[in-house]
């Protein structure tokens, strides 16, 4: 991935306050060049993927070099238009959509694609009006290895299944009239466009008479890069597509954008041994980037020396007992006000980070084009409070 600026973990360790969450501007345009790039070379439309890290400040500097956003919710949906004001796209495809919502999803967002049969059987004709209609398609063909996070895995509930589909296209069902795109999603964190190459034949072999009737085709996200060779194979499948069926092609990174672009930064607050290791306590938590826990991940740490003999068990401050970042090797022994910064967590962790024990969410900072890091937004006491109690 995009290697951070040489000179980056001083400034870092120069922030006022901790724990910090600091996304890197220039990194992430650094990446959204690379998209913009696809854009011009082969007409795909580039969404920004709202929930990797939806902090409007952030999507307001990067909208300009986007066609728009892609949504999971209503709330999304209603961010997503804010910030674009009519001058970019929305797409939603989400299994939760809600009847008292739907009226309003449609009014905002330029296309949904429909995770079921039952939704678009549901929702299709009131929504034809406003949106573009799709339907989620579930390719049925793995590449992951864990059901927990494979979005074909048996018995999904994302998307309408390939066989199912395809037995409606052969039939010429009119179940499927009116339908103007489709959508698939099917890893994530993939270091190359193969599986997409793969999925997009499968669908073609599949569901061909369909996509010579449709407008459009949103290939998800879920795909990670940072080279133009690499770029350069996906504005190759993007040509292809809007050449062989004349569809509007939609690709809608999140990770991809933001991921290696943020770092968490922590200050040590107490050290002490237990049973013959070090322990460092620092003032954030796994709270703060869940998907350590979720994953079982150990995150990347600024600094670390293996083989060092400085080893140091990194704690979370809260009373969770598996509230640990892990064990690492330092160049020299932590002492106490000293900071860490935990790389690559900019997708996902700040979207996650909840207060439990009722630890603060670290402040957001952004580091800026010319080096200076700005705080951005800090939370209050009165947050947490309002967040528990029974009157607003």
């Amino acid at each position: 991935m995009i290697a951070p600026p040489a000179g980056l973990d001083p400034i870092l360790l120069g922030i006022d306050r901790t724990p910090a969450f600091v996304y890197h501007l220039p990194q992430i345009e650094q990446s959204v060049a690379l998209l913009d790039g696809v854009r011009q070379a082969s007409g795909c439309k580039a969404l920004y993927s709202v929930k990797a890290f939806p902090f409007s400040d952030l999507l307001k500097q990067i909208s300009e070099r986007l066609d728009g956003f892609s949504v999971s919710s209503l709330f999304e949906a209603r961010l997503a238009s804010e910030v674009l004001q009519g001058r970019g796209t929305i797409h939603i495809t989400t299994p939760g959509l809600r009847s008292d919502e739907i009226d309003e999803v449609a009014a905002l967002c330029d296309a949904i694609s429909f995770n079921s049969l039952s939704q678009w059987s549901r929702f299709g004709a009131q929504c034809r009006t406003l949106s573009s209609c799709g339907l989620r398609v579930n390719p049925q063909h793995s590449f992951l290895s864990d059901p927990r996070y494979d979005p074909c895995r048996q018995h999904s509930k994302l998307g309408v299944p390939l066989s199912q589909l395809n037995a409606l296209v052969e039939a010429n069902d009119s179940r499927l009239d009116g339908l103007e795109g489709l959508h698939f999603h099917t890893l994530f964190g993939s270091r190359s466009f193969a599986p997409l190459k793969k999925t997009v034949q499968r669908i073609e072999h599949h569901l061909g008479p369909l996509l010579e009737s449709i407008k459009w085709i949103n290939l998800g996200g879920g795909y990670l890069f940072d080279q133009q060779e690499t770029m350069n194979e996906l504005s190759e499948l993007v040509n292809r597509l809007r050449q062989q069926w004349d569809l509007t092609v939609y690709f809608e990174p999140g990770r991809a954008l933001i991921g290696d672009a943020g770092y968490l930064v922590s200050s040590v607050i107490d050290l002490f041994e237990s049973d013959g290791k070090t322990i460092a306590v620092l003032d954030s938590s796994v709270n703060h980037n869940p998907e350590l826990f979720e994953y079982q991940r150990r995150p990347d740490l600024a600094g670390e020396m293996p083989g060092s003999s400085h080893g140091v068990i990194l704690a979370g401050a809260t009373c969770l007992s598996g509230d640990l970042f892990g064990e690492y090797q330092l160049p020299q022994p932590l002492k106490l006000a000293d900071r860490v910064i935990f790389k690559n967590v900019g997708a996902y962790s700040m979207i996650k980070a909840n207060r439990f024990n009722g630890q603060n969410l670290p402040s957001i900072y952004a580091l800026e084009r010319d080096g200076a890091i700005t705080l951005k937004r800090h939370y209050h006491y009165q947050e947490y409070r309002a967040q528990w109690s029974e009157h607003l």
